[in-house]
């Protein structure tokens, strides 16, 4: 008999007569124990609400079901499984934010677990959050301008209208310097005290040291990325109050290496928003993910990276690709879907709203109401992404 071997990705082989546990994933039977047994819903690391399941007192009763050998016994969580040719499933109430949720089958052939765990959205709601990268030239333009408020700025003045019309909340996510030489160091501490009276719904957070060029982490070390957020971080500190900072969800174009994700964790990083694109085949904005978590977080609100602590989650509309006569057409679908309704992740490019750019969108603030009178419309409230789970209380 060969010895358990440990693959790739941490699941464990063993030879027929033994026994296998593995955590995340399918176990891969040796030649002769005919199918495996795996846990195909929820997948490991999923985020489940009020929506996946039946909310009883004190928990979340959820269905599990997965495949396992034709004849065998199977258990989940130790209540027995129904089964139907190679299929089980199982009833299961979920009491703890984090569950692990345990199938095994004992058959001719041995015994197999397969362990997944999920999170448990308990205090969950219909909520959405804004964020919009690529801030810089609205710091530039206080800066020069001297403005007596910061909202004489017509960009930040179009924020605040949403704010107090919707109550809407925003994250600008900001570089360090723009391409005509203007720095955060330049930009005066002057509004201090406004940027603070207006925390609670305006948020800074870094985005990336400069727009070029593209991709500026997808292959750089950690140590990169980390040094590039401390030098913004330090600077909306002296301007804008410690209030005013918030983790970043969007790292520049969505790409960076693994070994990133720790230290951004250890940071107070929660979640990462990406475009988790299939290109020809090819998943890309997606922080590297591998193709399977980022197929399904694609089709959901998020997934969490156990490894690192932090909920991948992608966004649900692009405003500045998306004309107003669209906004509800590419909203309302995600609303009926289980897997996407709670939660609205909301996203566009300050850039698109300067006259002086190449690709000006002249209605680019109406884009922005669009959405988000639909959402407050259809019961969404405003959240940041780093407060709670997602913006739900724990």
């Amino acid at each position: 008999m060969k010895n358990a071997k440990t693959t790739r990705r941490g699941f464990l082989r063993t030879a027929a007569g033994g026994a296998g546990v593995v955590l995340g994933g399918p176990l891969v039977a040796s030649a002769g124990l005919g199918d495996s047994l795996a846990i195909e819903q929820p997948r490991h690391g999923a985020i489940l609400n009020r929506r996946h399941g039946e909310q009883i007192e004190g928990g979340l009763k959820i269905r599990v079901s997965g495949k396992a050998p034709l004849a065998d016994q199977v258990t989940v969580n130790g209540t027995p499984a129904v089964r139907s040719g190679t299929r089980f499933t199982a009833s299961l109430v979920l009491r703890e934010q984090e569950a692990e949720i345990v199938a095994a089958s004992r058959g001719h052939f041995g015994c197999q677990e397969h362990r997944v765990r999920v999170i448990w959205d308990k205090n969950s709601f219909p909520r959405y959050r804004f964020s919009i990268d690529d801030n810089s030239f609205f710091l530039r333009d206080v800066a020069q301008k001297k403005y007596p408020s910061l909202f004489d700025c017509f960009y930040l003045k179009i924020l605040k209208t949403l704010n107090t019309k919707y109550g809407a909340r925003f994250v600008l996510n900001i570089y360090y310097t723009t391409e005509d030489g203007f720095e955060l160091p330049q930009f005066p501490d002057r509004y201090k005290g406004e940027w603070r009276d207006n925390a609670g719904w305006l948020k800074l957070a870094f985005h990336a040291y400069a727009d070029k060029p593209d991709r500026p982490y997808q292959y750089a070390p950690a140590s990169q990325l980390m040094a590039d957020m401390a030098k913004v971080e330090e600077q909306i500190v002296r301007f804008a109050g410690q209030e005013t900072l918030t983790p970043p969800t969007v790292i520049h174009w969505g790409m960076l290496q693994p070994a990133a994700l720790k230290p951004l964790y250890e940071h107070g990083v929660r979640v990462l928003s990406g475009g988790f694109w299939n290109r020809n085949g090819v998943w890309d904005i997606n922080y590297f993910l591998d193709a399977e978590r980022s197929e399904y977080v694609a089709r959901h609100d998020g997934l969490m990276d156990f490894d690192s602590g932090i909920v991948f989650s992608v966004g649900d509309i692009v405003c500045n690709n998306t004309p107003v006569e669209k906004v509800v057409p590419t909203l309302e679908p995600l609303s009926k879907d289980p897997n996407t309704a709670e939660i609205m992740d909301l996203f566009t490019h300050e850039q698109y709203f300067w006259p002086f750019y190449k690709r000006h969108v002249p209605d680019h603030g109406e884009r922005l109401e669009a959405a988000i009178r639909w959402c407050t419309e259809h019961g969404y409230k405003p959240v940041f992404f780093h407060e709670g789970l997602m913006g739900a209380p724990t």
